[in-house]
């Protein structure tokens, strides 16, 4: 399940990553159909998490920050902080609590 959390943000990022390239760094238009792709992409990966949706996104959001942190450090270079770190498990910790919680307390 965790790893559909990673693929799904990393969907999303790259969904977003291309419009700003278009935009602020003045690369092609084209790029805007695999921007498109990647965002049709990460709708139809959430669709595929167990969970209710609200709690899918909650617990995606652990796994958002840790992809955009590594997008970061890989794709644009910045060398990530120990503060960074540390706020990296911690959202991972919050989205294990989330998603992993026992099924009595989800009412079901």
């Amino acid at each position: 399940m965790a790893a559909l959390f990673f693929v799904t943000a990393l969907a999303e990022i790259v969904g977003c990553y291309l419009p700003w390239l278009v935009l602020k760094q003045s690369k092609p238009a084209w790029l805007l159909l695999p921007a498109a792709a990647s965002l049709a992409l990460f709708a139809w990966l959430l669709t595929l998490h167990p969970s209710a949706a609200g709690r899918t996104y909650a617990a995606y959001g652990g796994a958002y920050i840790c992809v955009a942190l590594l997008w970061l450090r890989f794709i644009d270079g910045v060398a990530l902080t120990r503060f960074d770190a540390i706020g990296a498990v911690l959202a991972l910790v919050g989205m294990a609590v989330i998603a992993l919680q026992p099924s009595q307390w989800r009412g079901g």
